[in-house]
């Protein structure tokens, strides 16, 4: 017999029992943090579309800087994270530069929990 018309157990391929649950558990897993991690993102981007809005305004002072980013925050529900008060306001060659950092905690399973720096600032 030829070493191409064997067929036994030694030739087979494939991916056993256990290696699938393996590959399960671990994309479930993945899958099971982006979904908790996808709101602390979207936040996020809310925030930044947020702060480059007021920016392209143009306001005037400070606290019209912080008072529009509040209204802001009543009108978009998912900003919890800062306040106006939160906010690193400067001006670099006439142009307004609002800065703003915090972090998110995000519980994986209790007590294990995942912490996530953001920061960002207006283009």
């Amino acid at each position: 017999m030829r070493s191409s018309q064997r067929v036994g157990v030694a030739g087979q391929r494939g991916v056993s029992l256990i290696g699938l649950m393996f590959w399960a558990i671990f994309i479930g897993f993945i899958a099971y943090v982006g979904i908790r991690v996808f709101p602390t993102v979207n936040e996020f981007l809310t925030i930044q579309r947020a702060v480059n809005k007021i920016a392209a305004a143009n306001p005037t002072t400070v606290a019209e800087i912080r008072t529009a980013f509040d209204r802001q925050k009543d009108i978009e529900y998912s900003i919890a994270s800062i306040s106006g008060k939160d906010l690193d306001i400067t001006k670099i060659n006439d142009r307004i530069v609002i800065r703003f950092a915090y972090d998110k905690e995000v519980e994986v399973i209790a007590p294990v929990y995942l912490l996530i720096k953001y920061e960002g600032s207006t283009r």
